[in-house]
């Protein structure tokens, strides 16, 4: 009996230093692998404490979402636009990303065009941190002009915008991108005559639809330095692509009827036509039509607008 007593009490030391062993190997397995990814992986183990009251008032880095700027563009009563996105720039770059708000700068776009009569002044924003790269006099105005060249895709004049810059004591980071940066104000040029209309249209080919306007109680359009170099152009392309023809679109505003509007558009076209055959270009080299009311450039309930709208469209096809 006592020899049995004296083996069953060795073999609970047994069972109990093996459930030891394996405890102290698991808590060491846990112990060694939580160091793992906090020192090793994370790289954390070295990286002092800060005091809370040591804080960087210039940046917020990784910015809550809920606590970045939204994009707010308005023009009194007749603009009104909001996003919860908004522009981003990366630090000391004037490369703007925009994708959020692609169809607040097309809704943007459509306005400008509507109303001829304004101009827009951008504003761009930087701090006294970043360092400057661009060929501008400062990251502000570079980044102005990176948001004008996007509106200028859509056909708007350059000479209606003004480029300024903003010299921010505190800006918004997020993942080291400014977010933001970017403001617009709006005012009315006043009256725009038929002259600065024409003026206004730049040529850049004979493949991208251009403007001809008339003064008042004229049927011969204003020649430009612009639309020269498109008659130009347009010669001599012709001259050596035998398929291709010069489409002369006519346009009114609403100011008299449908039926009538329609009949003037064509009278207008036929009128550019007769002076681009004296100009050189074979009247068979081109087609007129009259559209009428029915396609304005811009809002029609306002002189200006209608002002816009009295034109003929000029594009080879």
């Amino acid at each position: 009996m006592t020899n049995h007593y004296f083996s069953h009490l060795a073999n609970s030391r047994n069972m109990t230093g093996n459930k030891t062993l394996w405890w102290t190997l698991l808590v060491g397995w846990i112990v060694g692998s939580a160091y793992w990814h906090v020192c090793k992986i994370k790289q954390l183990c070295d990286v002092p404490l800060l005091p809370t009251e040591v804080v960087d008032t210039l940046y917020t880095l990784a910015a809550p979402e809920s606590t970045l700027p939204s994009l707010n563009i308005s023009d009194s009563s007749h603009l009104n636009l909001e996003s919860s996105g908004n522009f981003h720039f990366p630090k000391s770059e004037f490369v703007v990303s925009y994708g959020s708000i692609k169809t607040i700068i097309d809704s943007l776009s459509r306005y400008i065009v509507s109303n001829p009569g304004k101009r827009v002044s951008i504003t761009g924003s930087f701090s006294a941190q970043e360092t400057n790269s661009s060929t501008f006099p400062d990251l502000g105005i570079a980044r102005a002009n990176e948001v004008k060249m996007i509106l200028l895709k859509s056909g708007i004049p350059d000479s209606i915008f003004t480029l300024k810059s903003n010299l921010m004591d505190s800006i918004v980071f997020n993942s080291d991108s400014i977010v933001g940066g970017i403001s617009f104000t709006f005012r009315t040029h006043g009256f725009l005559s038929e002259t600065d209309l024409a003026n206004a249209e730049k040529y850049e080919s004979i493949f991208k639809p251009m403007d001809l306007y008339f003064p008042t109680a004229s049927a011969h359009y204003i020649k430009t330095t612009e639309n020269q170099k498109f008659l130009i152009e347009a010669k001599k392309y012709l001259s050596d692509n035998a398929g291709k023809k010069l489409l002369l679109t006519g346009h009114t505003d609403d100011e008299d009827s449908a039926e009538w509007n329609l009949i003037l558009s064509r009278k207008r076209a036929l009128s550019v036509k007769k002076q681009f055959s004296l100009a050189g270009i074979a009247p068979e080299r081109m087609i007129t039509n009259g559209k009428g009311e029915t396609q304005p450039k811009a809002a029609n309930n306002n002189p200006q607008g209608k002002k816009a709208n009295r034109r003929v469209t000029i594009v080879v096809q």
